[in-house]
């Protein structure tokens, strides 16, 4: 009996751990952000946008060539916008415009991230957009991993008025529980999480063209939870599951050339 108390006493203690901490564990921010030229992406330009609490949020911008629509990219937990330079890559020299979109609390950005503040941030660099002239129907939303449920969170907000060209989701999930589930099955994660991203409940409201790309080796977030993501997406939808890729690896994979592929036939279609 005492040794059960013991351990049913240490099991609480690290579940209380992992509640307070968990947002420690969800988000890791890199807190150095330099120029858009020292990260590789001279033709980007820093846009100082500021928050509903009054904080400065940086986002990186390049305007579209000319009939090009304009990816607005949303990162995944770890880094931030500096080190996403290899990624929006071949989107600039495409001549795709690039939004690569801050979160609170990363790079020199103040605040803390939350869910609802990182959704914040995004329809504050969609306003940006706007107000530039850039409608939506010009907008491909681009989520990686944890920025797939802010990719979709957009997408659903806007699917009823202004619904967006695309949406591509690199390595997503149904839902942080379910990703927690795996990762952790010993915890309540359903009780314990805060943040959700529930993603699975939105995706058939979207209401945009959708392409979904997955590594087969991905143990960060496995690829059945972005097939059965897919699985879930109404028409038209897009999947490409790639064999020996695992979880960032993907554009050394083809994927780049998969999403560009993508992006010119939708918007060769939204066009006409």
């Amino acid at each position: 009996m005492i040794y059960a108390a013991i351990i049913i006493t240490l099991y609480f203690c690290i579940v209380a751990v992992m509640y307070v901490s968990q947002r420690n564990l969800m988000y890791q921010p890199g807190k150095s952000l330099g120029r858009p030229l020292d990260s590789g992406v001279p033709e980007m330009v820093a846009v100082n946008l500021t928050s509903e609490t009054g904080s400065r949020i940086v986002s990186w911008y390049k305007s579209a060539s000319t009939n090009k629509p304009t990816l607005i990219y949303f990162h995944g937990n770890a880094g931030n916008i500096g080190d996403r330079h290899d990624k929006v890559r071949p989107f600039l020299d495409h001549g795709v415009g690039v939004l690569l979109v801050g979160y609170r609390g990363y790079g020199n950005n103040s605040g803390n991230p939350t869910e609802e503040g990182l959704y914040a941030d995004a329809s504050l660099a969609l306003d940006f957009l706007s107000r530039t002239g850039i409608g939506s129907n010009h907008w491909v939303l681009y989520g990686e991993s944890l920025g797939t449920g802010v990719a979709v969170e957009m997408a659903e907000r806007l699917s009823k008025e202004t619904p967006v060209a695309a949406v591509v989701l690199e390595a997503p999930f149904t839902s942080m529980i379910d990703a927690g589930k795996i990762h952790y099955p010993w915890l309540p994660v359903g009780i314990l999480l805060k943040d959700h991203y529930d993603s699975a409940s939105k995706i058939q409201s979207i209401n945009a063209p959708l392409m979904i790309f997955h590594g087969k080796k991905d143990k960060v977030v496995p690829i059945t939870l972005g097939q059965k993501l897919f699985d879930l997406a109404v028409q038209p939808k897009t999947s490409l599951w790639i064999n020996g890729a695992a979880h960032n690896d993907l554009f050394d994979h083809g994927g780049s050339d998969a999403v560009i592929e993508f992006i010119d036939r939708i918007w060769a279609k939204h066009t006409s």
